[in-house]
Parts: structure tokens; C-alpha cells; sequence
């Protein structure tokens, strides 16, 4: 299926503006290619326009470079396209800047982990500036056959590690593909062949087979009167790269090669259609996965079933609704327009509205960056910011969601409730069974943390915490108590009776 776009090309005379403006700034500048470098900042105004971005984003994508690159200054942006498109440029600007002082990825010395934070807080304030900067990397990476092989390696490398992962951050999965795929082909052009080539002869084996389970399912749901969209998913070289890590490059163990998608008006023709596969193939035991009740960190949403067909075949469906495949393609920048409105009208009224879980990591950036703005001091060794940790979801018994870092412990939990809770924990019961103290939580785990007035921590839990967050909040209740005993002790000792 082509990608979800309901955006159009937005035709204004200030994106011509901006076009023309740009046309003269770079005019005698050339890419490596040969090209006249206004190639570039067209490209990535088409980029943006197909990912349904607002007027600003694609005005600022136009002239993401000329700050950089030319004589244009950022008041020349501003007296021309006001404030909100200054400001997105000065921030792509910034995160250049703050690149450039980023030393090898794989090193990661102190001085580059500053800047890849401030970087990141750079963008806190408007995410659009992220999204600006994954246009120019997409297009950069797509010509990146005219730079040096050293060159290509190093920014195929560095979009492996820091922007393809922020494009899944952003639950973008078409960017996420096209960045990795391309990326991979320049780090490992051997291995990239190889498993392209895999790829294709198993396709082209399984065609047939999926045509007849096309025609079958297709036949079952109109039979239903359900209106719906079928297509095929080939699994990505890069995924199939990590893939293939995981279980020991046995491609016999890997059942997603393949997947059909089904997409749908409604949520409950999602799940009655997961009931007509089931009726008609074999589900795999534990490969039923519910995204729509339980979505994704990045909040991707869709069932997953994997079946096994009369044929003895392995298939993966995936079934959503128009709305999540828009979503699971374009991920946030099919809807941020209007969080971010709303994010920037509460910031300046110093309100923090509740956003969804997959969002909270832009309220985090935010908020630092308004911390930053007021002058006040930003520890960046506390700050807890990382985009690609893997975190788990679990839940309170009332179904409050809450987030931890994947490798939690029931103790890490409960502290991040509150102290209060943490320091009188006795047990725990996990997804309503009594469980222990080591436990390491899992995804969807429902989470009851059972008090006594009568407990106090005690130094062995240390070894029975995961995160920072909880380390801290013991240590303090710990030496706290420390300090108590040893005052207990000392006026003790001063009552003491004097012996005559």
C-alpha cells in the first residue's frame, strides 16, 4: 500500500516566497553531486509535504540552510516569514551547530554526550525542528553515493545509531525503513546483499502461496460485509539483519518475513476479522499480540496474529484501522500540529497538560528547555532523558499507566509512586499472584506493591533496584535513618547515669 498522505502540496505565495528567497541565497553554491544546491531544499520541501507538515514547517524547510550556508541572517527570516518560522530555522541551526561538536558515536566521550543532550534539548521547544532535521538526513541520505566512502560510512553510521531510532521514537515507520535500509547498504554493503537477496528469493517462493491466502480472506470477510483494504509487508533488510541476531541467523525461526495487512474503518471490525483468521487457520500459541488495547512505546497501534495454514505455511496478519495505519506510517507528524499548539499555548501559561504515554518524552524536553530559558541550572548527568532506552509499560491495580526503563524491579516501581510507598514495601503481587522482590517487571504487568506502618528499608534492597531514580530515594531514607540512630544513641549515652 502507497503511504497514507491527506495532506496535498500546500500552494501559498509564502512558500513561493521562501522558494525564491532560497533560489537567490544559494544561487553559485553546488552539491557534491554536481547539482545546483537548491536541489536540496526542494527536496526536503517535498519530504515534508508528503508527511502532511503545516505551512511554518515546510517554510522552514526551505531555508534550513541558508543561516548556515549564506549571507541570509535569521532577522532577514524573521522580517520576511515572522517568528515562528525564525525560530524553527535558528533551531535546525542549532542542532547543526551542536552536532559538529559531536566526536566519533561509538566513543561517546563526555564532551559528546553534553552536546548530544543539549542537542536534544535544543529541540524540546519545537519537535518540528526534529522533523525538519529527519527531512534533510532522508534526502542527504539518498544522494549519499556523490560524498567519499569514509564520509558515506560515517553518516550511514550515525543515522543508524542516533536517526533511525528517532524516527521509531516518533513512531514515523516509513522513515524508520527507508533510513535504516539505506543506511545498512553503506555499513555493510556485503551483508546488505546477501539478505536482499534472501529476501527476494523467498518472496518470490511464498507468492503463490499468499495469493491463495489472499483470495481466501478476501472472500471470508466480503462475505461478512466488511469493507477493508488487503496488502503485503516484505520485512526490511535492516530488521532482518537484527533479526536474524536474535535467533541465531536461523531464518527458519522467524515467521514475519511476510505479513498481510488488513485495514479497516473501525476498531471492532479489527477484532471481529482477528476472529474469522483464527476460524479459518491455526494461531500460533503466544504470537497474538494486542497493540490496540496495550499500543506500543511509541504509540503504535495494531493486532498481530501469526497462523498456520492447510498448507502447512507461516503467515503474519496485521489488522488496524485507517487512522492507526496513518499513524503506524507517518507516526507523529500525521497529528503533532495540534499537540504542539496545545503544548505551546500551556507552556506559556506555565501549565503542564497530560499528554499520552507515548508523548511524555517531549513534555520532559520541553520543560528542560524552559528550565534552561528562565537561566536555571541543568544538571545533564541527571537529566533523565534517552530517547533509545527500551522502557516497559505496567499498571497500578486502578489502571494508571506507568513508565520504567526495561529491567525494572517491584521496588523501582514503587518508589516511583511515591517514597512513602517505597520505604514500607513488605511484598509485591504481580498480575494478582504473590511475586518477589527480584522479580524483573514485564511489559503490561499489573503492579500491587502491599505496605505495613511497621517496615522500614533496609540496606539489602540496594541490590534489589534498578534505577537511579529509586538508588537515590533510598540512599537518602537509608543514611536519613542512619543519622536518626546515631543521635538515638548519643543522647543515650549523655542520659547515662554518672557512676558516685
Amino acid at each position: 500500500m502507497a503511504p497514507v498522505t491527506k495532506n496535498h502540496p500546500i500552494k501559498s505565495y509564502r512558500i513561493d516566497h521562501a522558494i525564491e528567497i532560497a533560489k537567490k541565497a544559494h544561487d553559485g553554491q553546488f552539491r557534491k553531486t554536481g547539482e545546483p544546491y537548491i536541489v536540496h531544499p526542494l527536496a526536503v520541501k517535498k519530504i515534508l509535504e508528503e508527511w502532511g507538515m503545516d505551512e511554518d514547517t515546510i517554510i522552514a524547510g526551505i531555508l534550513h540552510d541558508t543561516v548556515e550556508d549564506t549571507p541570509l541572517t535569521l532577522d532577514d527570516i524573521r522580517k520576511e516569514f515572522g517568528e515562528p518560522v525564525a525560530f524553527l530555522v535558528d533551531g535546525v541551526t542549532k542542532l547543526s551547530t551542536a552536532r559538529n561538536g559531536m566526536r566519533d558515536i561509538d566513543t561517546y566521550l563526555p564532551a559528546t554526550k553534553d552536546n548530544f543532550l543539549r542537542l536534544m534539548i535544543a529541540l524540546g521547544d519545537d519537535i518540528r525542528v526534529l522533523i525538519i532535521k529527519l527531512a534533510d538526513r532522508l534526502h542527504n541520505l539518498r544522494t549519499l553515493s556523490a560524498l567519499p566512502p569514509d564520509k558515506q560510512k560515517k553518516i550511514a553510521k550515525e543515522t543508524l545509531e542516533v536517526f533511525a531510532p528517532l524516527a521509531d521514537r516518533l513512531n514515523m515507520g516509513l522513515l524508520r525503513v527507508e533510513l535504516a535500509d539505506l543506511s545498512f547498504k553503506y555499513v555493510n554493503p556485503r551483508r546488505y546483499e546477501e539478505l536482499k537477496n534472501l529476501l527476494d528469493k523467498y518472496c518470490e517462493s511464498a507468492e503463490k502461496s499468499l495469493q491463495k491466502i489472499e483470495h481466501e480472506i478476501s472472500a471470508a470477510l466480503k462475505k461478512e460485509k466488511i469493507d477493508f483494504e488487503l496488502s503485503g509487508r516484505v520485512k526490511s533488510v535492516y530488521s532482518l539483519h537484527k533479526k536474524l541476531a536474535k535467533h541465531n541467523q536461523n531464518i527458519g525461526e522467524i515467521y514475519d518475513l511476510t505479513a498481510l495487512r488488513i485495514i479497516v474503518d473501525d476498531i471492532t471490525d479489527c477484532y471481529l476479522i482477528l476472529g474469522i483468521i483464527h476460524s479459518l487457520y491455526t494461531p500460533m500459541s503466544g504470537r497474538i499480540k494486542d497493540y490496540i488495547a496495550m499500543p506500543k512505546q511509541n504509540g503504535y497501534q495494531s493486532l498481530h496474529t501469526t497462523v498456520i495454514t492447510k498448507d502447512k505455511h507461516i503467515v503474519e496478519f496485521q489488522i488496524r484501522t485507517k487512522e492507526m495505519h496513518e499513524y503506524a506510517e507517518r507516526g507523529l507528524a500525521a497529528s503533532f500540529y495540534y499537540n504542539e499548539q496545545k503544548l505551546t499555548e500551556n507552556y506559556k501559561k506555565g501549565k503542564i497538560e497530560h499528554l499520552p504515554t507515548n508523548l511524555l518524552w517531549i513534555t520532559e524536553l520541553q520543560m528542560t528547555a524552559a528550565r534552561l530559558r528562565e537561566g536555571k541550572k541543568v544538571d545533564l548527568k541527571k537529566l533523565k532523558l534517552n530517547l533509545f532506552a527500551d522502557k516497559i509499560f505496567v499498571y497500578t491495580p486502578k489502571g494508571d499507566i506507568i513508565d520504567l526503563p526495561n529491567g525494572a524491579l517491584p521496588l523501582d516501581f514503587a518508589y516511583k509512586l511515591h517514597s512513602e510507598i517505597g520505604d514500607h514495601v513488605v511484598g509485591v503481587k504481580i498480575n494478582g499472584k504473590m511475586s518477589n522482590l527480584n522479580k524483573k517487571l514485564e511489559q503490561g504487568d499489573i503492579v500491587e506493591i502491599l505496605t505495613s506502618k511497621n517496615q522500614t528499608p533496609k540496606t539489602s534492597w540496594l541490590s534489589k533496584i534498578f534505577t537511579p531514580h529509586a538508588r537515590q530515594k533510598l540512599t537518602r531514607r537509608l543514611n536519613h535513618d542512619a543519622k536518626k540512630a546515631q543521635k538515638t544513641t548519643e543522647s543515650k549515652k549523655k542520659r547515662k547515669p554518672r557512676k558516685k
